[in-house]
């Protein structure tokens, strides 16, 4: 049983594997995207998008740690200059995983790995703004105007009250 096993394996050795995650992390960054299986599109995410992740901050750690990884110079040059500085503000997601036709020779599914800041088609339209938080209740800027608003109802209430007493007493001396 594979109970919590969570890799996937696709059919090759560890050293093989890693190397080969390796060689396409390194064309992602390189091409902006590529074609492949579908599912090593699949572990190539969670292969390259912690390493996105980590070239957030540029410090020698930071490129040692992804250098590690990508065994590629000029990738991690690229990763740190270039898609660190168009990722900066987006929390995660930075691979989009298209699918396509099956292959015809084995009929393998295929599909498109593009990194989301770079395709034209999609990012000339989107704009990305700040999403408001998902929480129960009011936030503070309603519970401020809330607050102020009974406030200065009340102080109405109080002004036309003054204004009807000083009213009265006038109308009761020119009655006598």
């Amino acid at each position: 049983m594979r109970h919590g096993k969570k890799v996937n394996h696709l059919g090759r050795t560890d050293s093989h594997r890693k190397a080969m995650l390796a060689n396409m992390a390194t064309s992602l960054i390189k091409h902006k995207r590529i074609t492949t299986t579908l599912a090593k599109a699949k572990s190539l995410r969670q292969y390259v998008e912690p390493l996105i992740t980590k070239s957030k901050t540029d410090t020698t750690h930071s490129r040692r740690t992804v250098f590690a990884y990508l065994k590629d110079k000029d990738a991690v040059t690229i990763l740190f200059r270039e898609i660190s500085e168009k990722v900066a503000t987006r929390p995660g997601g930075y691979t989009r995983i298209i699918k396509l036709e099956n292959r015809l020779g084995d009929n393998a599914e295929m599909a498109f790995v593009e990194l989301v800041d770079y395709n034209e088609v999609y990012g000339a339209t989107a704009k990305t703004e700040k999403k408001s938080t998902r929480r129960r209740g009011s936030s503070k800027k309603k519970a401020v105007e809330s607050a102020e608003t009974p406030v200065e109802a009340v102080e109405e209430v109080k002004a036309e009250e003054a204004e009807t007493t000083e009213e009265a007493p006038a109308t009761e001396e020119k009655k006598d």
